[in-house]
């Protein structure tokens, strides 16, 4: 079989790629929207056919990529029944199989996190993608969406803990790095939810955590109730371009990661579009890059060229993403935004000009 794990660092969000040797016969549990043109990159260079998506539930922290790849590659949307979402091709119930190839996986309901939650196991019980029911060393948590302390309690203790203890897990999430478990450490090590601890203590532990809501709750869950169609339909081939890897975001902006500009310098227009003071400031600037702050961009767009890509930073990411928008507007064809903005491009230890360690 072919397996991949995959990983999108802004939700820690991991999406699987399991596929049958012989017939090339494809599944891919979790996508993301900002990454369905990467994961069609690699169905495409390992020949394998995406017959299926799968949700293991309605997502509050990121989009589904499951339309666009359905969109892109013709893959089916599979999901839970109890999910409540809208626009799948076939919704799931506890008991049910996905077969692709000589593999199959059966939906387990895991109900606890949110109330549509499913884990999927594979092949009787060698492997087992357990959404956020079953973290690595943790689980979700049990505070929206139909959430329930007890249910999850019994979810994991009924349906994955009963699997074999050398089941390998791959959970939704990981914040720490960490790829894998298995169904006999997190019995002995999880600190929530190991054979040891009662369900009283886990009840007491989870209405206590006082988490704040996922910041991109009001857009993530909506639009994963639609299976992740975009409001606006031609969003779905925004992302179609030929200079660099560009990945789009729910809101219609395409946006290119630092590492790629770093490598490529010298590839495309660098536009800073922050203040004078912030351009000399502590975060410093890239090298070559012309400044021209937001408030006068329209009256200097002459300093640019519509000939070669323009790669647009601010400080966040959150100016420079206005600043295509106004580009794209104005005729120019090839505009990213700098994810992250001068702040991601620090923190990855990114050359700059100027500013200070």
């Amino acid at each position: 079989m072919i397996f991949r794990q995959l990983f999108d660092q802004q939700s820690s969000t991991y999406t699987y790629l399991l596929a049958d040797s012989l017939t090339r016969e494809a599944v891919l549990i979790d996508p993301v929207f900002e990454h369905a043109r990467r994961d069609a990159a690699l169905i495409g260079e390992l020949g394998v056919k995406l017959a299926f998506t799968l949700e293991t539930h309605v997502h509050a922290d990121h989009v589904t990529g499951a339309a666009l790849l359905k969109r892109r590659l013709g893959s089916k949307i599979l999901l839970s029944k109890a999910s409540g979402a809208e626009g799948a091709d076939r919704y799931l119930s506890d008991g049910d199989t996905v077969a692709f190839g000589e593999h199959k996986l059966e939906a387990r309901a895991t109900p606890g996190h949110t109330a549509g939650c499913l884990s999927y196991v594979l092949d009787g019980g060698s492997r087992a993608f357990t959404g956020d029911a079953l973290l690595i060393r943790g689980c979700g948590r049990t505070d929206f969406q139909q959430g329930s302390a007890p249910l999850l309690f019994r979810s994991v203790r009924e349906r994955l803990f009963s699997l074999p203890d050398d089941c390998l897990l791959y959970p939704a999430h990981d914040y720490r790095g960490i790829t894998a478990s298995s169904v006999g450490e997190e019995k002995k090590y999880n600190p929530r939810l190991a054979v040891t601890i009662h369900e009283g203590d886990f009840v007491g532990y989870m209405t206590n955590l006082g988490l704040a809501h996922p910041k991109l709750m009001d857009v993530a869950v909506p639009a994963n109730m639609r299976c992740g169609r975009p409001e606006k339909e031609d969003m779905t081939n925004a992302a179609d371009t030929d200079w660099a890897p560009i990945a789009m975001t729910f809101a219609g902006i395409l946006e290119l990661q630092p590492d790629w500009l770093a490598e490529n310098p010298g590839s495309a227009q660098v536009l800073d579009v922050r203040e004078p003071d912030e351009f000399t400031g502590s975060l410093g600037h890239i090298a070559g890059a012309k400044l021209i702050p937001l408030g006068s961009l329209l009256n200097n767009l002459n300093q640019l060229s519509k000939e070669k890509p323009v790669v647009v930073v601010c400080r966040s990411g959150a100016r420079s993403a206005q600043a295509t928008v106004v580009l794209k507007n104005a005729g120019f064809p090839r505009v990213a935004n700098l994810a992250g903005g001068m702040l991601r491009w620090r923190a990855q230890h990114l050359p700059v000009e100027g500013g200070t360690d």
